[in-house]
């Protein structure tokens, strides 16, 4: 276990006025294609897990947002066949746009009850009853 490569990808759930949360579906091509995830990616050499977000979410959906406005949330941390993933969840409610799938196959709206009827990565779904709990 000691070799293992150790990932580090920041996440983030939008929540719109309606308490509703922005869920997008990986494209067919990568890796877990077809699986609904929370945006984000992989957080770079030399950034740190806040501007990561700021700026995949520029890329992937295009929306601005700041520092201030992620709230650090809870994580994930799994083992993959060749990686072991560790993913900060962070919560977002304020952002400059509308978010548009530059990047996924479809962006959905869910309510948090109805986010564990949706296919998910295995490191996203313990991150469910955080949201459930905190929402």
């Amino acid at each position: 276990m000691g070799d293992t490569r150790l990932v580090l990808v920041a996440a983030v759930a939008l929540i719109d006025p309606d308490g509703r949360i922005l869920i997008a579906q990986r494209p067919e091509g990568k890796s877990l294609a077809g699986l609904w995830e929370f945006p984000g990616g992989k957080v770079e050499a030399g950034e740190t897990p806040e501007a990561a977000l700021i700026r995949e979410l520029q890329e992937e959906l295009g929306i601005d947002t700041w520092s201030s406005c992620l709230a650090p949330l809870t994580f994930a941390s799994h083992a993959y066949d060749d990686f072991h993933l560790l993913m900060p969840l962070y919560a977002c409610r304020k952002w400059q746009g509308v978010p548009v799938a530059r990047e996924h196959a479809a962006l959905r709206w869910v309510g948090v009850r109805d986010l564990p009827s949706y296919p998910m990565p295995p490191a996203d779904k313990p991150l469910l009853a955080m949201l459930r709990d905190w929402l």
